[in-house]
């Protein structure tokens, strides 16, 4: 057998193409990492305004129950009840157009999104608020109206 001698550039050259893999390897990591941490701020993000829009319930001079807004059975004899529903519907069709948003930039988990669909299309549903949720879908991307309207009874409020 033949000894190959392997020059010192070359060995230089192999040690440097092995940091550079090993760099874009760690590179890589770090941008998983990256994702993994923007997505966990924006649920947190999400949540923070959710929690202010139940939270706004509670502040009105006859409190409301964000149960009955979301069951579609506020009482109008309470005062301002239909009134804080509606704002909290307008909040939320704000916080799920930006959701939309962050589902099509990838940085939603698909479990959260396919949940979010439900939820929006249950506020759809809701016939108390339907005229706020047309109103909020007129300025909403196409794709997200489509969405929403997809397996909804449109012409059950009307």
């Amino acid at each position: 057998m033949q000894k190959v001698k392997v020059s010192f550039d070359v060995w230089v050259q192999l040690i440097g193409m092995l940091g550079v893999l090993a760099g874009l390897i760690f590179v890589g990591l770090e941008m998983r990492q990256s994702q993994q941490i923007a997505l966990a701020a924006q649920q947190q993000a999400r949540t923070s305004a959710l929690v202010s829009i139940i939270g706004s319930f509670s502040e009105a001079v006859v409190p409301a129950n964000w149960g009955d807004m979301v069951s579609a059975t506020l009482n109008p004899e309470r005062g301002n009840e239909e009134e804080l529903g509606n704002n909290a519907a307008y909040q939320l069709w704000m916080l799920y157009e930006n959701d939309h948003l962050q589902h099509k930039l990838g940085l939603m988990d698909e479990g959260v999104w396919e949940a979010k669909v439900a939820s929006m299309q249950n506020l759809y549903s809701n016939c108390e608020v339907r005229f706020v949720s047309d109103l909020a879908l007129t300025f909403a991307d196409r794709a997200l109206t489509e969405l929403v309207r997809t397996n909804v009874d449109t012409e059950l409020c009307n």
